[in-house]
């Protein structure tokens, strides 16, 4: 074994020393669409509107939440009065309004629910600005990668020289002072 480990360090420290002269030259940038969508002035009043959404939907499953309650309270005070068959239907009657809010819930605020979808829809259209502002700016400048930091691509170490999110800005027709960024 100790024979074979300097056989296999070998070509791992020729791909090592190697890898860094085929890769230096190419060009990567980097931006942060957080950043960008905050800058864009119509993310405000579409950020506002789905929290406005939000508060309306949380405000009428807390309205369910409190007739559950009401409806347990009531169901506690007087259950030794009730027959065991009416303790069962009061039962089932609470139970099923716990089912009726967790789907209320799901639906709204599911996987597929409609938040998500109102957020894909209002976001889209400011999505492709930038990713269409991006293949401009990375084409010009003649980058070869380009990656977006806020998403899951997220690098652990990035030299600021290579972000190019004021270019998508400018891009966009938004500019901003130099402090900002």
């Amino acid at each position: 074994m100790k024979k074979l480990l300097p056989i296999l360090i070998l070509p791992v420290a020729v791909a090592f020393f190697t890898a860094p002269s085929a890769t230096a030259q190419q060009k990567i940038g980097y931006i942060d669409s957080d950043v960008i969508m905050r800058e864009i002035p119509e993310y405000t009043g579409i950020r506002q509107r789905l929290e406005t959404i939000a508060q309306n939907w949380k405000q009428e499953i807390d309205e369910m939440q409190v007739e559950i309650e009401r409806l347990r309270q009531d169901f506690e005070a007087r259950e030794i009065l009730f027959t065991p068959d009416i303790r069962r239907q009061r039962q089932q009657e609470i139970d099923q309004k716990i089912r009726e809010r967790e789907q209320y819930i799901n639906r709204r605020f599911g996987p597929d629910g409609d938040y998500f979808r109102q957020q894909e829809e209002l976001l889209e259209p400011l999505q492709q600005r930038i990713l269409e502002a991006v293949i401009k700016v990375a084409e010009r400048e003649s980058f070869d990668h380009v990656f977006d930091r806020a998403g899951d691509y997220l690098f652990l170490y990035s030299r600021r020289r290579w972000d190019i999110s004021r270019d998508v800005l400018q891009e966009m027709g938004i500019f901003l002072d130099d402090d900002s960024l």
